[in-house]
């Protein structure tokens, strides 16, 4: 069984009184660990794929099934249950609390979960520490460079040990040497970890570095 196991989705939008169809029956499987890249024209709906597949919005119609689970069958709160256990995000911006140092940002995720305060510090640090920002605990998110603060980002993400991780546009703020180690670093910790990815760029170059690449065309997921 895949991990994820998307069938006929769709999704569309109304705006000014005309539906604006962005899915059209995309049907897929994501396996266990694997590292995904998904590309596609600007508008294509890409943004709109991430947030069905991480469940912060639901399709028209269409099944999505996680680790055999129907997803969009549990309740409003059993839904944001399994997003909060199961899904890391890491968007363009990284949305960072600015009052807040790294470390305490990092931790975040797992004290609202209630998770013991030293032991949600204790997990921080250490994926500060494996992103390379040992050294910049500290320091809140205005001190930070944007490679940086995505790098505290993407620790936020993980702090939980999610199974699945969603990346929409991570290095779209970043010049390109920078955006280059946010990539490597995805792939680092998806084979260290083993943590199961979908990353959205807009990066041809970037996304065929990544073992399995997809494209988003006329509301379909095809192989690129």
């Amino acid at each position: 069984m895949a991990l994820v196991e998307i069938r006929d989705v769709f999704k569309s939008y109304w705006l000014h009184g005309k539906r604006i169809d962005v899915l059209s029956g995309v049907s897929l499987d994501i396996e266990r660990g694997e590292l995904v890249s998904l590309v596609g024209a600007s508008g294509a709906g890409k943004s709109t794929f991430l947030h069905v597949l991480g469940t912060l919005d639901a399709p028209v119609a269409g099944s999505l099934h996680f680790d055999g689970t129907s997803v969009f069958e549990l309740s409003d709160a059993g839904l944001a249950r399994f997003r909060n256990r199961t899904i890391g995000f890491v968007f363009q911006s990284h949305f960072l609390l600015p009052e807040f140092t790294a470390l305490e940002n990092v931790a975040m995720p797992a004290l609202v979960q209630r998770v013991d305060r030293a032991a949600a510090l204790a997990q921080a640090r250490a994926l500060l520490e494996r992103v390379g920002l040992g050294a910049r605990l500290d320091h809140r998110p205005g001190e930070l460079s944007g490679g940086e603060a995505q790098r505290v980002a993407l620790a936020r993400a993980l702090v939980l040990q999610p199974a699945l991780l969603l990346a929409d546009e991570p290095t779209g703020n970043l010049d390109p040497a920078t955006g280059e180690g946010i990539h490597q670093l995805l792939r680092e910790v998806n084979r260290d970890l083993g943590i199961t990815m979908v990353v959205v760029t807009h990066n041809e170059v970037l996304a065929r570095s990544m073992p399995r690449q997809l494209r988003l065309q006329a509301g379909k997921v095809l192989r690129a």
